[in-house]
């Protein structure tokens, strides 16, 4: 693999959780489709393997940039006691983006934008909703990229720590913890961030991991959280166009491209009316098609 072409927009389907504890997890990146890795110095890691996983990172690092696929470093909480040194290693190594665990307050977000302020601007902020307060203030944390935190590009959904703080059990269909996920969902749309599904624990149930891709991708996700390599294609399937939808963008780019149809918002195609807003979405589905075919010359 080659360095990320910087020109090739990200994708966001399939985010691999990967211990920085493991080595050999970390060895076996290079060889997966997924878009993304999280590299865990987090809750994946013990507390008397932190130093370790720290150095495994630099050595990983070290091997070069993987071709079009998202670095993220998950820290520990950046008051904790690990939090200085994990954020020392990310300003020394510029993964695309930090994640910071159980974002609640703007007063993180403040304290990790101060603390990047000299490393590249395209090392992005993203955070970790997975407690009550955090889903609670999500519409506030994510307004931060205004003006207190403009690094911030994106939440990721944690439901196993929600669900151990909120006592809501774990049920297929998630139908408690729908209206939480939606919140999120909302907030980060009302501010243009990215935002991804929380991981599916069972990486042997296969049915209900792609009903819950499904699901995910009906709510809005751009992607999901994943923790093995066996979750990458579904969620690449389930998160990526269909063809049944990339056959009516095409029908209705083909429709708006005709002269007749220039001087107007709205037009009659087979009987239904199609707005601009849906040719936007159209552009944007043919786009993450063409991005997806030109990851496979990449990689």
């Amino acid at each position: 693999m080659t360095e990320r072409a910087s020109s090739l927009p990200v994708l966001h389907r399939s985010l691999l959780s990967v211990p920085a504890s493991n080595q050999r997890a970390l060895e076996k990146i290079r060889m997966l489709e997924c878009d993304g890795v999280i590299l865990d110095l987090e809750d994946s890691v013990a507390v008397e393997q932190k130093a370790a996983a720290r150095d495994n990172l630099r050595q990983f690092f070290s091997a070069g940039r993987i071709a079009d696929c998202l670095t993220i470093i998950r820290v520990n909480p950046l008051a904790s006691e690990f939090g200085a040194e994990d954020i020392a290693l990310v300003r020394e190594l510029v993964p695309d983006a930090v994640l910071i665990p159980k974002l609640e307050t703007l007063a993180e977000l403040e304290t990790c934008e101060t603390q990047l302020a000299a490393t590249s601007p395209s090392m992005a902020i993203w955070g970790m909703m997975e407690t009550p307060k955090g889903i609670l203030n999500a519409g506030m944390l994510a307004a931060a990229r205004r003006e207190i935190a403009p690094r911030l590009q994106g939440f990721v959904v944690g439901l196993n720590d929600l669900r151990k703080e909120t006592r809501v059990l774990p049920k297929p269909g998630r139908a408690y913890l729908v209206p939480w996920l939606m919140q999120v969902v909302l907030a980060a749309r009302a501010h243009g961030l990215t935002v991804i599904d929380s991981v599916f624990n069972d990486f042997r149930d296969g049915e209900n991991f792609e009903n819950e891709c499904l699901q995910g991708r009906e709510m809005g996700f751009d992607g999901k959280m994943l923790i093995h390599p066996a979750q990458i294609e579904p969620a690449n399937r389930h998160f990526g166009p269909s063809e049944q939808e990339l056959i009516e963008a095409r029908m209705i780019l083909d429709a708006f491209a005709k002269p007749e149809a220039s001087q107007f918002n709205v037009i009659n195609l087979d009987g239904r009316m199609i707005e601009r807003l849906h040719l936007e979405q159209a552009e944007r589905l043919i786009t993450q098609m063409q991005i997806i075919e030109r990851r496979k010359t990449i990689i």
